[in-house]
Formats: structure tokens, sequence, C-alpha cells
């Protein structure tokens, strides 16, 4: 090394240097007297004047310690204003979205009614299968701005931040998943908890509603429940005839295994019956296909006796044992030729006309669905009736201080509640004591949607509707049993 006048020491020429510090090896310039002490700890750290120790540790150049020794490692470092970051969980502790059916049992709505925890977060948000909607991400927005909002309301009720962070970072998760939000139906419920999140993709479309309470609230997921309210769609043509399942809520193909595929799959009668062709009775209506003699039959023989073998194998494997509408859909001539040979008993007069062999099975339905709307109201109808005809006893009432208590002692038959409706408070149930608030707060509860969880439990009747179909100007009105 050399030395200046001043008997301080620099690092050879043509090595970088600074004031006070060492970029590289070698050491900063120091007065005579602190000679001895920066030789040794040259001697400590460096082989020579270009090599360091190699069991010195290094910190890499580019390392970001801006956050400090201690930052929580594998935290990406995201800009603060990034509401959607990731949040930074213990994978022992981190809880799975998991998808409930998007139609309910009653089993299962009874889970979800009766789970209870301190905090219970339930959200309902009306969603788009698609449309501009979805090109511009609306349902997302909209639920990343409810996660924002629940995680205020429990930090206003004091809830532990890592408590929160555990309980909404399966939901920020859902933000990242593009597949989720390209599957949307009417509507998404979502249910939290400590430990728990469980969500339907609903095929009605809710109120949008958050609730912060210690119970999940289910009220809007009785539209959803399962139902015996069916019928089956068989679609006609003379290739291959398909049979389809649909509810309120959907239809779904059922794969007959015997079906032929077209009509010259069905073989005729032998030459010896081939003057023998089936008659419809009287009752049957539609055409009469009477003996031909020798040779083939015309088309529409052909057809009926293609259509009766079909009929055949759908009666003997499926519909034998079912007693609800048969919706025919078809080219409109072949509609009474099917009739004609049928021997279910319960075929819908109205039937789709056209040719639907390829249709979409969604558009489908649609078209289904429309002409058994008035099927799948009677159930309802008939409620109302009952209602009506009850009026005027004391086996109805809409006042919530007789129905909450009547809901709790098994006491209702029947129940309507105004949709999005709510009524805070508390009853005890061994007192017979009911308290009405006039809003939410921290002791009191949802009792229209209490009212409605022990109705169903006691093997009561439930509907969820809008005002105008509500029987009585009130938020709820039931039927009791006695």
């Amino acid at each position: 090394m050399g030395k200046d006048q001043s008997g301080g020491f620099h690092p050879p020429k043509g090595k970088p240097s600074t004031i006070n510090k060492v970029e590289g090896l070698g050491i900063s310039n120091a007065p005579a007297e602190k000679l001895d002490e920066f030789l040794e700890l040259d001697n400590k750290y460096v082989e020579d004047d270009l090599t360091l120790d190699p069991s010195l540790p290094v910190r890499h150049p580019n390392r970001n310690t801006s956050k400090g020794e201690n930052s929580f490692k594998g935290k990406e470092n995201k800009p603060e204003s990034d509401k959607t970051a990731e949040l930074s969980i213990d994978d022992e502790n981190k809880t799975e979205p998991e998808e409930l059916p998007q139609v309910l049992d009653k089993e299962l709505f009874v889970e979800l009614a009766s789970y209870q925890a301190p905090c219970c977060v339930t959200m309902y948000i009306p969603t788009h299968k698609s449309g501009v909607e979805v090109n511009e991400k609306k349902d997302l927005i909209n639920f990343k701005n409810a996660l924002q909002d629940v995680s205020k309301r429990l930090a206003d009720r004091e809830i532990p931040q890592a408590v929160i962070e555990q309980m909404l970072t399966p939901g920020y998760e859902l933000l990242q998943n593009d597949t989720f939000w390209a599957g949307m139906n009417e509507g998404l419920a979502v249910f939290i908890s400590e430990g728990y999140f469980r969500y339907i993709k609903m095929p009605v479309a809710p109120e949008n509603e958050l609730m912060c309470e210690k119970s999940f609230y289910v009220s809007p997921l009785i539209p959803i429940m399962a139902s015996k309210e069916h019928f089956f769609l068989l679609v006609i043509s003379k290739q291959k005839c398909k049979l389809f399942r649909a509810d309120a809520f959907g239809m779904e193909y059922i794969d007959v295994p015997d079906l032929p595929e077209e009509m010259m799959d069905v073989k005729r009668i032998s030459e010896k019956d081939a003057s023998t062709v089936r008659v419809a009775n009287s009752s049957g209506g539609g055409a009469n296909f009477h003996g031909m003699g020798g040779g083939n039959p015309d088309e529409k023989a052909n057809i009926a006796t293609y259509f009766e073998h079909v009929d055949d194998i759908l009666y003997k494997q499926i519909l034998h044992t079912e007693n609800v509408p048969l919706l025919l859909a078809g080219v409109e001539y072949l509609i009474p030729i099917y009739k004609s040979v049928c021997d279910y008993h319960n075929v819908c007069s109205e039937s789709i006309t056209g040719s639907h062999e390829h249709d979409d099975k969604n558009e489908l339905y649609k078209l289904a669905k429309e002409i058994m709307l008035p099927y799948f109201e009677q159930p309802l109808d008939k409620a109302l009736t009952i209602f009506a005809n009850q009026s005027a006893t004391e086996l109805t009432s809409s006042s919530p201080n007789e129905i909450i208590p009547a809901a709790y002692y098994g006491r209702i038959s029947h129940i309507f509640v105004k949709k999005a409706n709510h009524i805070w408070g508390t009853f005890d149930e061994n007192s017979n004591e009911l308290t009405l608030g006039d809003s939410e707060s921290a002791d009191s509860e949802d009792l229209l949607d209490e009212a409605l969880i022990k109705t169903i439990q006691n093997g009561g009747e439930v509907y969820v509707l809008d005002e105008d179909k509500m029987p009585a100007e009130s938020p709820v009105a039931a039927v009791f049993r006695y």
C-alpha cells in the first residue's frame, strides 16, 4: 500500500476508493495512531488485497433491508395500496374454501343454520353468468368491497387482527382465482367463521346483504332448498330421443342405455305380423294406425312403432314409479303420434314445438321452465289458499309476537316471510319471554331467521316472498297447527 505525507495509507492505484468507506477490499484512510488496529482487522477478514476470508458471511448486495431484520419471512413486499395482497397466515392454520351444492337438502340447511360461534359472517351477493358485468369483473369488485367491509366491522368489534386475517384469507385468495369468477351463477352466498369458509353459487339471485352475528343468516337459502317438485322433459325426433329430469333450478340429461339411436334401429315386426300395427284406443287420442296389408307401412306407422319402443323402455326403466309431469318437445306433427302410443299417465297437455334435439340444455330448460312455472307455484298457491280460508280464525296470524314463540314450540304448519326483512330481539324458550328491539345489537338475534329455522326443523313449510305476494301487510304471517 502507498503512504502519503500525513502518514495515512491508500489502496493500490487503480482500485476504487471512497472517503472513510471501503467498496470491495482494503481499508479506509486512517491516521497513524489507528494503523495497528486496522491492520489487525485487515489480517482477520482478508486473505490478501483482493480476497475476502471465505468463512466470512456476506449479505447479498440486492437484499432489501428496509423492513428490518425481523420482517416475516416469505411475505411478499407489495405496495401498501394493494388491498388484495395475500395475507400472511401459517399454512398449518390455513382454511380452504369449500363449495356447497347449489341446491341444499334439509340436513345441510339445518347444519348451516345451527352453526354458532362468537363471530359468524354471512354474505349474499347477486352475480352474473355472462355479459358486460363479467368482462368488467363487477362481481369480483363487489366481493372485494364486501371483504373490506367485513374487515372493518370485525375490527370495530375488537376482533384481533390475526383472527381477522385468518378468517378472510380464503376470500382474498378467491379474488385471484379467475376460474372461480368465470363460473358464477345468479348469486353467491358465503359463510365465514374462524377456521370455517364455505360458499354456494346460488341458482337464484339474492338481495345484497352482509351480516356479522353469532350464527349464519340462512333465510335467503330457503328458495334453493330441494323440493319434491320436478318433471321430465322428453325431446322426441326420428333420430335419438333424449330424456331430462328438471326441477325449479335446472335440468340434467338422463342416460337411458337401451334407447335406440334412431328410428331405423327399431326392427319392424316380423313378416308374419306385418299387417298388425298398434291401434290407439279412443281415450288415448291421437292418430289411429290400422292394418296396412302387405309391404312396408307408411312413415307415420313407422314413427309410431319407434315411439312405442321408446315409451316402453322409458316406462320400464324410469317412469313406472313416477307421478310427475312429462313434457314433450318436438316437431309439431310428432307430438300427437307419441301421445297415441304413450303408456305414461301424466303427459302435459302443452308441449314445446319445433326441432329441439340439438338445442343447448340451458336454453331448452328456459323454454320448459316457462311452461312448467304454474306447476312449481302449486305448493305456494295451496298454502296461500289455506291461509285465506283460515284468516278469520285463530289458526292464522300476522303478529310477530304470536308467530315467533309458536315457531319455537312447533305450532306452525306454514310460515310466510317478507324477503330481506329482519326482526331483532331475544326469546327465552324456557320462560316464553319475547323481547323485540328496533335494531341489531350485540345481544340480539334475527328472530325472523330463527322462526324459519325452527319451522323447518319441526316439519313445517316455509316461503320467502316479495312484498306483493305476502298474504298480509306484515313482515311475517303463519298458519298454526293448533
